[in-house]
């Protein structure tokens, strides 16, 4: 039997059954499963699954086992129970246990302690990280060829013209790549939210004058397209409910299209033109005036909202420096909180004799170093506590030294060392000289206070 099939009998043997199942999906490092009944969950058991790197209980149970292992591990779930990736199972009320009622109370109750500011930034979440993929692949293979421009290979080469090529198409088009998934989150018809990415970023703009100025592609950024795909669900669904079924399929899009747009040009662009003015020009002063302090703090704080999913809610901001200025200087200061990381873990895998965690630090490193630090936070770090603690602190000396230093990337995707080819106006080594400090400090203060090894019973 192949690795990935044990490994979802196991989970499904730990989290009851097949049948407790009610919908699979998966992000980059975890497999998330929504459940009928959470008390059928045997979180220690599960935690001990040979390939399992953590747990982590929020509004699904999100198992961490990382880049590669857990879209196999998703599939063989899916096949198992029938279910779609993303495909939820349901029942009417009638037909549910008691059981099953009372989780259902339960899911209820979780509903209600859920912060609207938490939703909204889940939601912003969930609008980015169908888009990470095509962004890393895009954005190494950008920061790659950029990277032979600066070496002074001639850009006018047709298989460099390719690569610029490959690299850029996904920015040029990210306004309905967004604008489609706002609209998906939010339960509209894609497409509209395609159409108002396509409105707020068409070249065609330059040739209309609003209120005495011409306008311009892409003023408000994402933050505008979100808004107006947002306004496009909101908009359709309320002219559905009026409208008659047999002319909906012509008037309802036609109304909805023309209405938004409308406001979008009259309204969301110049407010969501000033929205990203104001966080752009923010932040960048807030890294230019506060130095080491500003950099310490954003490294150090930046796990802990990893931790809680959150970190997500970043990205619009990453691509609207990256839109205004060319590229973002906080990426580089937030890479930091991975590499520290990885140097508590290293500091972890020398003290302890352990063995089941040794084979966790070294199935999940490689991919730490590589910027994905999801497996070592929850397999390793996190669970342990004080390590946790000790690798924001390394971060933190990482990311003093990346603001002070002024490094930024031309683009998104993972970080640590994944991130040297998206590194502007030649500053590869002052980064990876930021990630070595994150490194050894990350090592230092996890060896010197960070861990013994009797934290590690029961892991």
């Amino acid at each position: 039997m192949k690795k990935e099939r044990r490994m979802a009998e196991d989970i499904l043997a730990y989290v009851g059954g097949e049948k407790n199942i009610k919908r699979v999906a998966h992000c980059m490092t975890r497999l998330r499963l929504s459940l009928k009944d959470d008390s059928k969950t045997d979180l220690q058991a599960l935690k001990k699954v040979d390939g399992v790197m953590g747990v982590v209980e929020d509004e699904t149970l999100q198992i961490v086992i990382g880049p590669g292992t857990v879209n196999k591990v998703a599939a063989e779930i899916s096949q198992i129970t029938g279910l779609g990736i993303g495909e939820e199972s349901t029942a009417e009320e009638e037909d549910l246990t008691f059981e099953e009622k009372a989780a259902l109370d339960k899911e209820k109750m979780k509903e209600k302690n859920r912060t609207p500011f938490k939703n909204f930034l889940r939601k912003i979440g969930n609008i980015f990280i169908p888009l990470i993929p095509g962004l890393v692949a895009s954005g190494v293979i950008n920061g790659a060829a950029n990277f032979a421009v600066n070496a002074g290979v001639d850009d006018e080469q047709t298989w460099m013209q390719i690569l610029l090529l490959f690299g850029g198409v996904i920015f040029a088009s990210l306004g309905i790549l967004v604008g489609w998934n706002t609209a998906k989150e939010f339960g509209g018809t894609p497409v509209l939210g395609a159409i108002a990415g396509m409105i707020l970023f068409s070249p065609q703009l330059e040739s209309i004058t609003i209120f005495g100025e011409e306008l311009t592609p892409g003023r408000g950024g994402l933050f505008g397209v979100i808004l107006a795909a947002w306004l496009m669900t909101v908009v359709e669904k309320n002219v559905r409910k009026v409208m008659w079924n047999a002319v909906d399929i012509i008037f309802t899009p036609l109304i909805t299209v023309l209405v938004v747009g409308l406001v979008s040009l009259f309204a969301i662009m110049p407010v969501a033109g000033l929205l990203s003015d104001g966080i752009t020009i923010g932040l960048i002063a807030l890294i230019d005036t506060g130095g080491v302090i500003a950099g310490a703090l954003l490294a150090g704080f930046f796990l802990p909202l990893v931790t809680v999913g959150l970190h997500h809610g970043l990205t619009p901001i990453h691509l609207e420096l990256i839109n205004s200025f060319q590229e973002t200087a906080l990426l580089t200061i937030l890479a930091m909180g991975g590499a520290g990381q990885v140097g508590a873990a290293v500091a972890i895998y020398m003290k302890t004799k352990n063995t089941h965690l040794k084979n966790i630090i070294k199935g999940a490193a490689p991919v730490g170093f590589l910027g994905i630090g999801e497996p070592l936070m929850y397999g390793v770090t996190l669970p342990l506590g004080r390590p946790f603690f000790t690798a924001c602190l390394g971060a933190s000396v990482g990311g003093a030294f990346q603001a002070v230093m002024g490094t930024a990337a031309a683009g998104v995707g993972v970080s640590g060392l994944s991130l040297i080819p998206l590194i502007t106006n030649g500053q590869y080594i002052s980064y990876f000289i930021g990630l070595v400090i994150s490194y050894v400090f990350g090592f230092l203060f996890t060896y010197a206070f960070g861990f013994k090894d009797s934290m590690a019973d029961g892991i």
